[in-house]
């Protein structure tokens, strides 16, 4: 639960999203918990490891913040 929601404070992500990578979280990155910022840098690093769901997940959130920083 609190790996969800670090990642749901750092991306604004859905429950659903949430859902989607807490076990890879746990799994690959727990050591960084409940740094936001090391979480999310956690599962880019181990990007092929991560769960299709999750990959998913953390691929849509590196296109939101391309598309932010053309603005």
């Amino acid at each position: 639960m609190l790996a969800g929601s670090a990642i749901a404070a750092e991306h604004s992500g859905t429950q659903e999203e949430q859902q989607a990578c807490t076990p890879d979280v746990f799994r690959l990155c727990s050591a960084q918990i409940p740094n936001e910022d090391r979480i999310v840098a956690c599962l880019n690093k181990h990007m092929a490891k991560l769960s299709p769901a999750c990959r998913e997940v953390m691929r849509g959130d590196s296109a939101k913040t391309k598309s932010r920083e053309k603005r």
